[in-house]
């Protein structure tokens, strides 16, 4: 079959079990971030964190400028900027300069935060942050257009005759990109502005799955009202996504870390019940896999999930796999490689020409080695040796 092009890379967030030392947590990260980059992977997103011991990260941006010089080709994402938090001309100043650090190698991921945490230590009412987020996005993109001064006066942000000093590095501007997770707002929103989106395709421990189809209808449908357009190409889906050399060795690999995550996380952070979907203690990796919450397996059946993932959804155009320590830090970097190696050339076109090219010879094989054969009787023959008997045993027709 002719399989789908999709592009591969990281939504690294990042979220780390409590315990570790934080400095070589951050050097655990940038280190992951520079394997990717060497994997050859296309992204990798890092997101804004400021409660709750998980998300180790409270400035996305500055990270990623140390990031910046350290690697050499990878696109690299904020996953996410919460704008209720910032200041837009703030976000937009900062966004640009990043911009030009990287030569253009910056995307601006932004969302309306999702930590209650972090909005109360901000005095910020959780019931208002959608609408301060649809508020911010159209300043921040009235900025980064550059058409001239802005002027905005909201209950929480002033721009008076506000302009950045700084265009954007490259002259189609900053790839700006909104997440969603189950309601139709952020993909509404997405298509009112014509952005990219980033939808989280896992669902919750003991959630249904999202119905992705119906998530970028709600972007498409927004988009034609505002005379926008939006693409799948520019759809990314998040995933929890491990390859082994088995199915086996990723559930062993997966066991301890999926389980922290599962009741350390979801159950005491965010305040899922876990409890109450009865899942054997030790057992939240089968849970996890069968619910579809996570693709895990040998190349072949990762491979065979995303497929399944991309027939569900109608398409999109990247695949970014969550970090959240389900692994070791070598399991983990070893999934990343396995990944690279043999699950993205299936779908980022790299294999085709090969392909191409081994079937082709093969299909001219009767042609071919006879011609081999007698070009070797020639030499024998041209150098007054005897010609040594040489035949081609027959290839058994196949059952």
């Amino acid at each position: 079959m002719t399989r789908p092009y999709i592009g591969f890379g990281a939504f690294i967030s990042p979220l780390h079990p409590p315990g570790e030392d934080p400095s070589l947590l951050m050097w655990r990260d940038m280190e992951l971030v520079e394997w990717l980059d060497q994997l050859g992977l296309d992204e990798a997103w890092v997101g804004e964190h400021h409660t709750g011991g998980w998300g180790t990260i409270g400035s996305p941006e500055v990270f990623l400028a140390a990031a910046a010089e350290r690697t050499k080709h990878i696109r690299l994402g904020t996953g996410v900027t919460s704008l209720p938090y910032h200041h837009p001309y703030m976000v937009a100043s900062r966004i640009v300069q990043l911009d030009h650090m990287t030569r253009g190698r910056v995307i601006l991921g932004v969302g309306a935060g999702s930590s209650p945490g972090d909005a109360h230590m901000l005095g910020i009412e959780p019931g208002e942050q959608r609408r301060m987020n649809g508020e911010a996005l159209e300043a921040v993109l009235e900025l980064l257009e550059g058409r001239g001064p802005v002027n905005r006066k909201t209950d929480w942000f002033v721009l008076q005759d506000a302009h950045l000093q700084h265009r954007p590095y490259r002259r189609e501007g900053i790839e700006v990109a909104i997440s969603s997770a189950t309601s139709p707002l952020s993909m509404q929103l997405a298509g009112r502005h014509g952005l990219s989106t980033l939808s989280f395709a896992s669902p919750r421990p003991g959630g249904s799955p999202p119905d992705l189809r119906r998530q970028w209808e709600y972007a498409e449908e927004a988009a034609a009202a505002s005379g926008r357009s939006v693409s799948r190409e520019n759809w990314r889906l998040v995933v929890n996504v491990y390859v082994a050399e088995s199915r086996k060795q990723a559930l062993e690999d997966l066991r301890v870390g999926s389980a922290a995550w599962m009741r350390g996380y979801f159950g005491d952070i965010v305040g899922f019940p876990v409890d109450s979907l009865g899942v054997e203690p030790g057992r939240e990796i089968e849970f996890l896999v069968e619910s579809g919450a996570a693709i895990v397996g040998s190349p072949d059946e990762v491979s065979e999930g995303i497929e399944r993932l991309y027939e569900s959804s109608g398409g999109f155009g990247k695949l970014l796999v969550t970090g959240a320590d389900w692994a070791s830090r070598e399991n983990t970097k070893r999934s990343f490689e396995l990944l690279a190696r043999f699950v993205a050339p299936r779908f980022n076109g790299s294999l085709r020409s090969l392909d191409s090219s081994r079937d082709w010879v093969m299909s001219r094989r009767g042609e071919f080695v006879p011609q081999a054969l007698n070009a070797v009787k020639r030499a024998f023959s041209d150098s007054g040796v005897d010609v040594p008997q040489l035949t081609v045993p027959e290839r058994p027709e196949p059952a």
